[in-house]
């Protein structure tokens, strides 16, 4: 006879039903596990074995063989470890049979008996909400998967507990989903001295989540302004918030069961790797720009970064999703972020300072920014050149708006787009917009066409460009809460389109 337990495998986002098949067999004294599985998982028959003789349960001298279906899957992950100790022990007759063919189970066991917290839990209960089935997760893992709300979760402490519920010895009640955490408060625009015109097109940014760029001297306050983007950010929606918690659940950055409703904003180092930032490794695990998914990716020190990961976001950043290929599988993660990047106008860092800058201008900024490929500097839709504060500023007291007030009509901004992209897949914010749709939503009146004509060919925009300068200037109309696009707002956006002074 063969019992059977399920489980799931990861592939990206995407989580795999698995089924755990247990035969207990005449012959020689063996504990097998097949069905492609890594290291790991070959390893869980040594935790299961030592598990149960813990609470006193003895294998019997036979043959037990492990088959995880479909065998040509690949199994990576200490979370099998549950789902084959519940397929053993229904071979055993310790467990009824229909109760582990109707639950997914995921965890992994200490050699106690003990049931720790995995990664990948709210994908796991989507997974078996989908299939009809329950789920059984540690402890440390319920809260999580809880939030899934459509399927029940129980969470054990042990193998033991899980014996005594299934048997109705002690029944364990549903896991509760975890608390929201509060928004930690960030960093206040009002702290910022001066760069209006800075402030304005991080407003603009975040109200249609467009690309970012600052170009500005050492000490101009470019890092300054980008970690306060977080404090105009509107919360993640409810649907937005599991899309985001299910990728930081795969990379265990999900504190204690709690779907935090603030935007991720992740701010790599300029020595990341191109699979920390595009992810990849052993089992092709998500980088920065999928953790950033519906947030801010912040680049500082931009053209430090190796040459080939700054190519590399030129595809994510078009289709909002990443396709990280291997031999034996292709695993795709969605990464729909905005890009905000810093950099010095040179090497040095003083390009247009002619009392600072070094000997070699032009060609210090020229070689510094050249290392940024055309292709690359095209996506970005906002270009601003950020200059030095005079001392005198400095010491005025905090004056201008605070994040308060640009949240405010961020906030509605955003409102305005949600009402406009309902029911349109894979569109949210203006950045989304594009074809037919992009001309039915921002065409410009009359005057502002022949301005937008009379700039693109005096400054030789690409079509890419030609089309995000239209986006641009439907978030501005948003945020002037205009119905049409007028000539204001396509003069804005093509002041924040052409390169920089210290760029040109």
């Amino acid at each position: 006879m063969v019992s059977r337990a399920y489980s799931v495998a990861f592939q990206g986002v995407e989580a795999r039903m698995v089924e755990v098949q247990c035969a207990v067999t005449a012959g020689l004294p063996a504990f097998s596990i097949v069905g492609l599985p890594d290291k790991a998982v070959s390893e869980a028959r040594d935790r299961v074995r030592t598990a149960l003789t813990s609470m006193a349960i003895a294998l019997p001298s036979k043959r037990i063989t492990v088959n995880l279906s479909p065998a040509d899957l690949p199994k990576e992950g200490s979370h099998f470890d549950l789902p084959v100790a519940m397929a053993l022990l229904a071979a055993l007759d310790i467990l009824p049979d229909d109760v582990t063919q109707n639950t997914v189970a995921l965890g992994e066991l200490s050699l106690d008996g003990t049931l720790v917290p995995v990664v990948g839990a709210l994908p796991a209960a989507m997974a078996a909400a989908e299939h009809n089935r329950g789920l059984l997760c540690p402890a440390g893992s319920g809260a999580e998967a809880a939030w899934v709300g459509s399927t029940q979760v129980i969470a054990a402490a042990t193998l033991g507990d899980v014996v005594r519920h299934y048997t109705g010895q002690n029944p364990l009640p549903p896991a509760e989903p975890g608390e929201v955490p509060d928004a930690p408060q960030g960093r206040d625009l009002r702290d910022v001295k001066g760069q209006e015109r800075a402030k304005r097109a991080l407003e603009i940014a975040a109200a249609g989540r467009h690309h970012l760029m600052f170009v500005g001297t050492p000490g101009s306050g470019k890092s300054m302004l980008a970690a306060r983007l977080p404090s105009i950010l509107p919360p993640l929606t409810p649907a937005e918030a599991l899309e985001t918690s299910m990728i930081h659940s795969l990379a265990g950055l999900l504190d204690e069961g709690g779907i935090s409703r603030a935007r991720p904003f992740r701010e790599p180092h300029h020595t990341a790797s191109m699979a920390a930032i595009i992810g990849g490794g052993r089992q092709a695990k998500p980088g920065e720009v999928s953790l950033a998914h519906n947030g801010v990716l912040f680049m500082d020190e931009f053209p430090e970064f190796p040459r080939m990961v700054l190519e590399t976001l030129r595809q994510p950043i078009e289709t909002g999703e990443v396709m990280i290929a291997r031999a034996n599988a292709h695993v795709k993660y969605p990464c729909r972020f905005m890009l905000v990047a810093a950099a010095n106008p040179c090497k040095c860092g003083y390009l247009s300072d002619p009392e600072r800058a070094c000997a070699r201008v032009p060609q210090c900024g020229e070689d510094y920014l050249g290392r940024i490929s055309g292709p690359l500097m095209d996506r970005f839709d906002l270009r601003v050149d950020v200059p030095p504060v005079a001392f005198t500023d400095l010491d005025l007291p905090a004056s201008g708006e605070g994040s308060a007030e640009v949240a405010a009509r961020v906030a509605e901004a955003r409102a305005a787009q949600t009402s406009r992209y309902t029911g349109l897949a894979n569109m949210r914010v203006n950045a989304d917009a594009e074809g037919d749709l992009l001309e039915e939503i921002a065409t410009p009146d009359s005057e502002a066409r022949a301005l937008l004509v009379k700039a693109a060919e005096r400054f030789n925009l690409s079509a890419r460009g030609y089309h995000r300068v239209i986006r641009v200037a439907r978030t501005i109309a948003d945020l002037d809460g205009s119905e049409t696009v007028r000539h204001p707002h396509i003069a804005e956006a093509i002041s924040f389109r052409l390169a920089a002074p210290a760029i040109a």
